[in-house]
């Protein structure tokens, strides 16, 4: 007879396993909830833009990433401004919104449009420099909100769970476009991602108010603080130049895109040759992103918060570029379309089984002003400074295959290694620090 009564058999699914206390019960439901809206939005919608990429040309592949690049640069501080001039309270539900109008604008546009290809193939550029733009910056705008609210304890053991919302998110969205883009068209896909995404506005809401009943006497220091950032809109591009702990996270980042660009770029070579049909590419790609993130669901459910308590930040960093070596050596020895495709699974549901909530971590033992500008920063325009070495430096090197690339990339793969690891050590240091000045 099981004498555990619900309670207990509760308490320890989400205390001992998940790792959720009593008293963040609500706030870990509607970041969960938060990053779901994010994450399935732009799942509904990448499919989309990586068949418009193919539908481009793969030779056009580098100049998207150019120009994704390009916007990221102007962006970047416009973005600094606004968080060093409004509250943050103020800003973080307006960039939401603003993403959220311009999906009904194309909805609209490519509505008017139809049938007609070539005007469509220049506004599906268009499309996928601006979905690329808005990925990241809905992105990083959440993880800078949850390491803001969350203290670095608290973020070892809850980042793994509420990125896995993000998971379930982009599980569901893949499977949601995968099911219907043939029946209804893409573009009909574009306003029912844009109200999920007004729908992470209300999460934002509930967590300030959870924000405002747990830190009711210090809410100055807060997110709900009246206060601006303030700095300048070039703060965080010049403390990544200041601080070899931001230059290392950085440079993992630019070594991230470089190695995962390649594989774009591989997988959509030989995919054009492959699959001729739009729609099909479409399901082809929406089915590896629903493969990957199913397995980087279970690893944010349950192995990321054992990974880096038992063996901390530095091993769990680790793991996808260890997986990259691996993975480019194997390309290399048989450079097809299958093995492109489960090295891209395997990476992607590495990266946001481990990497992302790991590095997401790293910005705990960083100033609130550096959780917004310099971490922007780096997901964004540095991130996709890598994509554009990625593609440029591919593009020159096709001529060695598939293979040859990959041997090239060897290298860097064993630098993102050596790298993790050390990003690991420096911030047990930053922490300890921390701690001995009694900063949560």
């Amino acid at each position: 007879m099981n004498s555990e009564t619900p309670t207990e058999n509760h308490s320890f699914l989400l205390n001992d396993l998940l790792g959720v206390y009593r008293h963040e019960y609500a706030a870990v439901a509607w970041s969960f909830a938060y990053f779901f809206c994010v994450l399935s939005s732009y799942y509904i919608l990448r499919p989309v833009r990586d068949a418009m990429a193919v539908s481009s040309g793969p030779a056009t592949i580098p100049y998207l990433f150019m120009g994704t690049f390009v916007v990221m640069m102007l962006a970047t501080p416009i973005f600094g401004w606004v968080v060093s001039r409004f509250p943050r309270r103020i800003f973080l539900p307006w960039v939401y919104a603003f993403f959220a109008s311009h999906l009904l604008i194309f909805w609209v546009i490519f509505s008017i449009l139809g049938a007609n290809v070539q005007e469509q193939i220049w506004l599906g550029r268009i499309f996928f420099v601006w979905l690329s733009v808005f990925n990241l910056f809905v992105v990083s705008v959440f993880w800078s909100f949850m390491a803001d609210i969350y203290t670095r304890e608290e973020g070892r053991r809850l980042f793994g769970l509420i990125t896995a919302g993000g998971s379930l998110g982009a599980l569901l969205g893949g499977a949601v476009t995968s099911l219907v883009v043939v029946h209804v068209g893409f573009k009909n896909l574009l306003p029912l991602a844009a109200l999920i995404l007004l729908t992470a506005i209300f999460c934002i809401r509930q967590l300030r108010q959870w924000v405002l009943d747990e830190h009711e006497n210090d809410l100055a220091t807060t997110v709900e603080s009246e206060r601006a950032l303030g700095g300048s809109a070039l703060s965080g591009v010049l403390h990544v130049m200041k601080s070899p702990y931001f230059m290392c996270i950085a440079l993992t980042s630019v070594l991230a895109s470089l190695l995962g660009t390649a594989l774009y770029m591989f997988v959509a070579d030989l995919i054009q040759t492959s699959i001729p049909n739009p729609d099909e590419r479409t399901r082809f790609f929406s089915n590896m992103n629903i493969a990957q993130n199913f397995f980087a669901l279970f690893a944010q459910m349950f192995l990321v918060k054992q990974v880096v308590e038992r063996f901390g930040i530095g091993v769990a960093l680790a793991l996808m570029p260890v997986v990259s070596v691996a993975g480019f050596i194997l390309l290399a020895l048989d450079p097809v379309l299958i093995v492109a495709a489960v090295l891209t699974v395997v990476r992607r549901a590495l990266g946001f089984g481990f990497t992302k909530p790991s590095t997401d971590m790293l910005y705990s033992v960083v100033s609130p002003e550096d959780k917004y500008k310099t971490k922007n920063f780096i997901d964004t325009a540095v991130y996709r400074g890598g994509d554009v070495v990625g593609t440029w430096s591919v593009k020159l090197m096709m001529g060695l295959g598939v293979a040859g690339v990959s041997v090239v990339m060897l290298p860097f793969a064993i630098l993102w290694v050596f790298t993790a690891v050390w990003m690991g050590r420096e911030y047990r240091r930053r922490a300890s620090e921390l701690k001995r000045q009694g900063v949560s």
